[in-house]
């Protein structure tokens, strides 16, 4: 088993008593992919190099199946480290890169023969074993750090952004082999990237930080329908949710103001009472709204398209709508629907799809 747990864990750094990590509590259980993403600086690689030993934690506990591993140094934790940097010896070839950690441990002969060999299939590396890292493209010379991290059966697998320096198609395909290897090796793996669309096809939870403090920890399906707060909303997802400002009319009806007057939308869910006859913001995906062309009444907004960016399979619209470009949404649209600049369209919000906040806040619970 590799059951991983922080408790309490915090990361300050002495030189301007910066704190990197404050108070982040979160399990990641045996055989778990789990993901943490944010934005840079909040505190997910200070994380991981705490996780890994690398750094030294400031207060309390972390611990692998129970264990408190606080004090002990990176290689007593039999953890497997793959960095954004390759950090390969470009005087050893790649059999010899892979096995260096199998070697260090006093194995010899056909027992490491057996398990490079393995690693290096699984990764598609076994037509460059003979080779320098340094006659190998940026994509394979990630392979290669990689089957070097996990040649050996670890109790944790930290992954720090290993594949940010491939290109998008080679990326897709490392992401795969990732994933792959995690099932394969009954791995419990934890992965930081700043790619959110890399941890979701990657992960079986997220963990979401920022500014050095956890924000939500869950499925995809969880986060992404019940975010915990409007940072959590606006960071998962791209294009990013819309936020726009209404005013609660009754418990399952609000109201946004338009130069044309009031448009009225129904939403589902319970709110405080409180909040009848207050401002609020709107929040709604741009994938989950419905974009018509002829007016249709009943949680629709209008407005006019200003950009309109192409993506292969689906369009992004930008809409304003109606107050001079001070206020506009995003919607995706399929590519074979096709729109103009200065298309008047209508944006219609089912009544499931709304979310409410307060500030940072959610007030709509569902």
């Amino acid at each position: 088993m590799s059951r991983i747990e922080l408790k309490h864990v915090w990361k300050i750094y002495p030189r301007g008593n910066v704190i990197g990590v404050r108070d982040l509590t979160f399990t990641c259980e045996d055989k778990e992919f789990l993901a943490i993403v944010g934005p840079s600086g909040s505190g997910k690689s200070s994380t991981l190099r705490m996780l890994a030993g690398l750094e030294e934690i400031t207060r309390g506990e972390i611990l692998f199946d129970g264990k408190v591993v606080n004090h002990l140094e990176p290689g007593e934790r039999n953890v497997a480290l793959a960095f954004e940097s390759y950090a390969l010896y470009h005087r050893l070839n790649v059999y010899e890169n892979i096995a260096f950690p199998l070697r260090a441990k006093g194995m010899k002969g056909d027992s490491v023969d057996k398990k490079v060999k393995e690693i290096a299939e699984l990764l598609g590396l076994t037509s460059v074993l003979k080779k320098y890292p340094s006659s190998l493209p940026g994509g394979l010379q990630q392979r290669v750090s990689l089957a070097r991290a996990l040649i050996r059966k670890p109790n944790l697998t930290l992954l720090d952004e290993p594949i940010s320096h491939a290109d998008q198609r080679v990326r897709h395909e490392l992401r795969a082999r990732i994933r792959r290897l995690h099932d394969d090796l009954a791995l419990t793996t934890i992965y930081v990237t700043h790619d959110q669309a890399e941890a979701i096809s990657l992960c079986d939870r997220l963990v979401v930080m920022y500014q050095a403090e956890l924000q939500q920890i869950g499925t995809v399906e969880e986060i992404w329908n019940r975010p915990a707060n409007r940072f959590v909303a606006y960071f998962i997802g791209e294009p990013a949710m819309n936020f726009i400002e209404g005013e609660i009319e009754d418990l399952h009806t609000l109201f946004i103001p338009t130069p044309e007057g009031k448009r009225t939308f129904k939403f589902e869910g319970e709110i405080d009472p409180q909040y009848i006859g207050k401002k609020v913001t709107v929040g709604v995906r741009p994938q989950q709204i419905t974009v018509y062309r002829n007016k249709k009444e009943g949680n629709t907004i209008a407005g006019v398209v200003r950009i309109i960016e192409f993506q292969g399979d689906k369009t992004i619209l930008t809409v304003d709508l109606g107050d001079k470009g001070k206020t506009s949404a995003k919607a995706v649209v399929p590519a074979h629907e096709k729109f103009n600049k200065g298309d008047t369209v209508w944006l219609y919000f089912t009544p499931e799809i709304i979310h409410l906040f307060d500030g940072e806040n959610p007030i709509l619970k569902k």
